[in-house]
C-alpha cells in the first residue's frame, strides 16, 4: 500500500482549487483558512468576493479527492484520507492508495 502524506499548503491549494472551480474564478483569488474544533472537527474557510464559505469535513474531503485526481493525476476513490496535526508541520492529511 502507497502512503502519501498532503502538507498545510496542498490542503490550502485543494481548497482553493474546489472553490475556484465552483465560483468560477482563479484559485488565486480565493483565501482559504484550515481549522480544527473538537467538536465539529476539521473544516476549512473560504474567502472569495466578500464572501465566506464554510467546509465541513465531508466537503473538505471532497476538496482533497479532487486534488489527488487532478493535481497529482491519481484516482482518489481508491485513497483512504485521515486529516490530522502535526507539531511541525500544522495540518497533513495522510493518504493511502
Amino acid at each position: 500500500m502507497e502512503k502519501l502524506t498532503l502538507l498545510e499548503q496542498d490542503l490550502i491549494n485543494a481548497v482553493c482549487l474546489f472553490h475556484a472551480k465552483f465560483k468560477n474564478t482563479a484559485p488565486e483569488d480565493v483565501e482559504v483558512e484550515l481549522m480544527y474544533d473538537d467538536i465539529a472537527g476539521y473544516s476549512a474557510e473560504a474567502f472569495y468576493n466578500g464572501q465566506l464559505d464554510v467546509y465541513n469535513s465531508v466537503n473538505f474531503i471532497m476538496a482533497l479527492r479532487l486534488y489527488i485526481d487532478e493535481q497529482l493525476g491519481r484516482d482518489s476513490m481508491s485513497a483512504r484520507i485521515s486529516l490530522a496535526i502535526d507539531d511541525e508541520e500544522g495540518m497533513i492529511a495522510h493518504v493511502e492508495f
